[in-house]
């Protein structure tokens, strides 16, 4: 699996949660943008509106995912397995919970640690 991460790139915590996932991508088979890049709406084929929602997931097949699946999605492509997206798909009860905890940590991301977010380090890139 490979595919594009799309992420807040003015949230620290989510600019350092991209990062570990670059770490991870040791085969290239991730790239990230910011969702604030022009036409990444367009792109996922959602309303612009939307992008804050959630991190996004858009696979070389072209299927978008959000929330906690596309963590999963982008996870699993960057060690090389479908485990995590396994998982979450799989054993009962799963994708309820991740995406439960998805939304609480998504509503509160600017309240958490990280690094200095990618559109204040890297403005090009947003």
């Amino acid at each position: 699996m490979e595919g594009t991460l799309f992420f807040d790139g003015k949230c620290g915590m989510c600019t350092r949660s991209r990062d570990l996932v670059v770490k991870l991508d040791r085969r290239g088979r991730v790239a990230t943008e910011p969702f604030q890049r022009p036409g990444s709406a367009e792109r996922l084929g959602i309303a612009a509106h939307r992008l804050g929602e959630s991190v996004w997931w858009l696979d070389s097949s072209g299927a978008v995912y959000g929330g906690a699946e596309a963590a999963n999605a982008a996870l699993s492509a960057a060690l090389g397995t479908g485990l995590p997206l396994l998982i979450y798909r799989r054993i009962p009860g799963m994708r309820r919970l991740q995406e439960r905890l998805y939304t609480w940590v998504a509503a509160n991301r600017y309240r958490f640690p990280g690094t200095t977010p990618q559109c204040e380090a890297h403005p090009e890139t947003c």
